[in-house]
């Protein structure tokens, strides 16, 4: 095997922290190479992994970091759910050992000519990633989606080697990227999210974010929201070396939506807003990004605008769940921030019963408040500390249930929604209190939902 060698130093040996789908695959990626690695996690690994470790013959602990075999490797591959400031990633620092993410270790292992998406932003990465991913690939091209999404990089460049990978970046994934270079790099927007994470300073999270442009080169593509008032005025000061490109909805821009039409001037396009599938003024933000970066990597017109049509909406985001009892019922739970759920209530048209809660990440509902007003007749908060939201609410004249279940919350939208309207989980807050995940939270809904349903 050819030797991998990062910063000048040769990997002979891989500590890998974290048992997640970003350290599996980091695993099975060096199984492929031939690097010797160990797997630690402070918790309980998960039986499927630890199936899958053990059949690899990969080593791997867990309930416990064994810090002298961790510290005897050539590198660290941490998971981003551990932050930089714990004790064993600051102790690794002090060593003089690199700490990476999975995306900077997989990214030393692609063959040339592989081209990248990388995308982040506070919201709208996910549909914006899988959005491009669609396209690309009614474009002929051989793309797959990757990275925050819930599929590692490590893993596909591991297994399912593809010409294309659209990456999915969060700001915890970018905090330990050094020399990852992507072809595309878009930032969507950046909103108040993950505060707790970064000493409730918002420039940290911004600098984190800004990440994604820093490797760039002439030949590559910076694509940014033209309208984003923490974006847009920092770019210049940056010195960003690739071409820069803007997206903007009524006003002139790189890729711009003007008279029911999208001019993409990055690869000549016209394309219809009437033939995008998803709806939303959102959804259009999404897909004129998607359509620079595709531009980008080599797209026809035609293929784009049936790519448009043809895309399935994200689970979890603005889905349709149940209309029981003329009560419209959506699942928004991969709204874990208080601007996701803005978007969310801008596409409301009808009265809304709006639940609330999870884990609070320093939250500022001022900024939807004016749209609670104007759509949202009940709020459910349904958390295990709800006090935030309902003093903030209840002292704007919200009516808000106080609940700490899901069936509770239910019960309580139940008691208030009328014929015609909707209720929308869409909680501006992470899932963790009640729940394993937004996803956990997402489908939860959604069986409870069907359950009354069928009860009905």
């Amino acid at each position: 095997m050819t030797e991998t060698i990062y910063k000048g130093r040769t990997l002979h040996r891989v500590s890998i922290l974290g048992a997640g789908e970003s350290g599996i695959g980091t695993a099975m990626l060096c199984k492929k190479h031939e690097i010797e690695a160990f797997l630690s996690d402070h918790g309980t690994i998960a039986d499927k992994h630890v199936v899958e470790l053990e059949g690899a013959g990969i080593p791997y602990e867990q309930g416990q970091h064994s810090v002298e075999r961790i510290f005897a490797a050539d590198i660290v591959v941490k998971s981003p759910g551990i932050p930089n400031d714990a004790p064993i990633i600051k102790d690794a620092v002090a060593k003089g050992i690199p700490v990476v993410s999975e995306i900077e270790f997989a990214y030393l292992f692609l063959p040339a000519g592989t081209r990248l998406v990388a995308i982040t932003g506070s919201n709208g990465k996910t549909t914006t990633t899988m959005l491009t991913t669609h396209l690309l690939r009614c474009c002929g091209h051989d793309a797959a989606a990757c990275g925050n999404i819930g599929v590692s990089l490590a893993r596909l460049v591991a297994d399912e080697p593809h010409a294309v990978y659209v990456i999915e970046l969060s700001s915890f994934q970018l905090d330990n990227m050094y020399t990852f270079h992507p072809d595309v790099a878009m930032l969507l927007n950046i909103t108040p999210d993950h505060l707790d994470r970064y000493d409730h300073k918002m420039e940290n999270y911004i600098a984190a974010k800004l990440r994604v442009f820093q490797n760039l080169g002439p030949s590559d593509l910076a694509v940014y929201w033209a309208d984003d008032p923490v974006v847009a005025p920092r770019i210049a000061g940056m010195g960003i070396r690739a071409r820069l490109c803007t997206f903007a909805d009524g006003h002139a821009a790189s890729v711009e939506a003007c008279d029911g039409v999208i001019h993409d001037g990055i690869g000549g396009m016209d394309i219809p807003v009437a033939g995008i599938a998803t709806r939303g003024t959102h959804n259009l933000l999404n897909a004129m990004a998607a359509i620079a970066a595709c531009a980008k990597i080599g797209a026809r017109a035609e293929a784009v605008a049936e790519g448009l049509n043809t895309f399935a909406p994200v689970e979890h985001r603005l889905e349709d769940v149940a209309t029981i009892d003329g009560v419209h019922y959506i699942n928004d739970s991969k709204a874990t921030n208080v601007n996701s759920t803005y978007y969310a209530l801008i596409a409301m048209t009808t009265p809304t019963v709006l639940i609330l809660g999870g884990k609070d990440k320093g939250n500022d509902y001022s900024e939807i408040l004016p749209l609670v007003k104007e759509k949202v007749h009940d709020i459910v908060a349904m958390g295990l500390h709800n006090e935030k939201i309902i003093e903030y609410f209840t002292a704007n004249g919200i009516p808000v249930a106080d609940t700490h279940s899901l069936d509770d919350a239910l019960a309580a939208c139940r008691a208030v929604a009328r014929p015609g309207d909707t209720v929308l989980l869409s909680p501006c807050c992470a899932s963790f209190d009640l729940f394993t995940s937004y996803e956990d939270r997402g489908r939860r809904f959604k069986a409870a939902v069907h359950a009354l349903a069928t009860a009905n």
